[in-house]
């Protein structure tokens, strides 16, 4: 997937999402795993509003997706 321009590009999209996620107090994998079966439920809608409800930092996402509040990085 990465020995293409195009390939390399969607890497580093998934692979920024993935550390957004993780900035998010999300569970990548769980966070996915929804994406995943969430957007398609949307193909034919005329506008991408639901997008806003499935960004890392959306309080509209599920409870599995989030880590433990006792896994939290003490400061």
């Amino acid at each position: 997937m990465i020995d293409t321009i195009a390939g390399a590009e969607s890497s580093a999209i998934i692979y920024s999402l993935a550390e957004t996620a993780k900035v998010n107090n999300l569970k990548p994998y769980d966070y996915f795993k929804y994406l995943l079966t969430e957007i398609p439920k949307h193909l034919d809608d005329k506008n991408d509003d639901f997008c806003e409800n499935l960004l890392p930092w959306s309080e509209n996402l599920p409870a599995d997706c989030r880590k433990n509040k006792n896994s939290l990085p003490l400061d």
